[in-house]
């Protein structure tokens, strides 16, 4: 499962880049604007927002959920790590109790 949505988030990556590349910048239009009276590209009034930014946008809702998924498995591995490593509680042995009288030693109790 681990494997399977790292491959996704890597894809994701990937075409997250390639989008971003292929898109035209919001600066092209600024030297168009000035001489031919189309002054609402010198500032980005792009309209209806592009397919290509439709689908960027997409691309990165989609990777940061991979992300998330990819942080959350990762941590309940590591606590499952930890969980399965951890050394047994140390207990401290109770000593004897003792009587007031010299040389007296209590009984050996015999486990069967």
């Amino acid at each position: 499962m681990f494997n399977l949505i790292l491959l996704l988030h890597v894809l994701f990556c990937i075409a997250i880049i390639a989008l971003v590349l292929l898109q035209q910048g919001k600066g092209a239009d600024v030297g168009a604007a000035f001489g031919s009276g189309s002054a609402n590209s010198m500032f980005g009034s792009r309209g209806p927002a592009s397919f290509l930014f439709k689908l960027t946008v997409l691309f990165a809702v989609l990777f940061f959920i991979t992300s998330v998924t990819l942080t959350y498995i990762q941590a309940e591995n590591i606590k499952a790590a930890n969980a399965l490593a951890a050394p047994p509680p140390v207990t401290t042995p109770v000593a004897p109790a003792t009587n007031n009288q010299a040389g007296f030693v209590p009984p050996a109790i015999s486990v069967s």
